[in-house]
């Protein structure tokens, strides 16, 4: 069975390209796709947590998953590299925003978490 030719690629910035730092992800599901936003959090008092989201990008299905395996990889060669990704344990899932502007919002997750979860809730169904 012959691969496919995969085409030649050519990367082009748009002119509103922009980067930033995020450190908080933020993700609604539905049938046709997942919503992420992006913003920083700051920790105000020990108690009171401000985040400012600063980009929302929508994805199909298919490039979610491709992302999730493409994240998979990249963090799998960093902690070949530098060692073992710690989570925050006080981070636990889920971690739910209070507030009117965060209800609208799903829950905040980062990439390990999401993964992890599903895995733990496929062991409880194919426990049952």
């Amino acid at each position: 069975m012959n691969n496919p030719t995969q085409p030649n690629l050519k990367l082009v910035n748009a002119p509103e390209y922009r980067e930033n730092y995020a450190n908080s992800v933020q993700m609604r599901v539905n049938i046709w796709d997942f919503f992420l936003v992006f913003g920083t959090l700051q920790q105000q008092t020990e108690t009171q947590v401000e985040i400012k989201n600063f980009q929302g990008i929508y994805l199909s299905p298919q490039q979610a998953k491709a992302l999730l395996g493409l994240l998979q990889q990249n963090i799998g060669g960093y902690e070949s590299a530098f060692g073992e990704i710690k989570l925050d344990p006080r981070m636990g899932l889920p971690f739910h925003l209070v507030g009117s502007r965060a209800q609208a919002r799903s829950l905040i997750h980062d990439c390990g978490r999401i993964e992890s979860a599903r895995a733990r809730d496929n062991g409880v169904r194919n426990a049952e």
